[in-house]
């Protein structure tokens, strides 16, 4: 783990401070896709098995880069699972200022 630690600080050195942010935002939205068919797959559910969505679109949605967050609501209730989306401060001046802005 500690290699691959050490090999992205090599990286990240040679890299501006703008290009690094936009590899992790793509990074981030990656993940995103990686985790919707992951989620899905623990429960051993099929994307056909997903009633409001047809199976092509639970694939276009499983690989869209970005999503409405009704959209991924929607996906995540017919998985039987609800939603949480919490706001945090990243200053760590404004300690526990944590807040739920949607539990669905």
């Amino acid at each position: 783990m500690n290699n691959n630690k050490d090999f992205i600080n090599e990286l990240e050195s040679t890299l501006s401070k703008d290009r690094i942010k936009n590899a992790r935002k793509k990074a981030e939205k990656e993940i995103l896709q990686i985790k919707l068919a992951e989620i899905r797959k623990k429960f051993g559910i099929r994307q056909e098995d997903i009633k409001s969505f047809s199976q092509s679109g639970v694939s276009k949605l499983e690989s869209r880069k970005d999503l409405k967050i009704s959209t991924l609501i929607q996906y995540l209730e017919n998985l039987g699972l609800g939603v949480e989306i919490k706001v945090y401060p990243k200053n760590k001046k404004m300690k526990n200022s944590e807040i739920i802005l949607l539990k669905a």
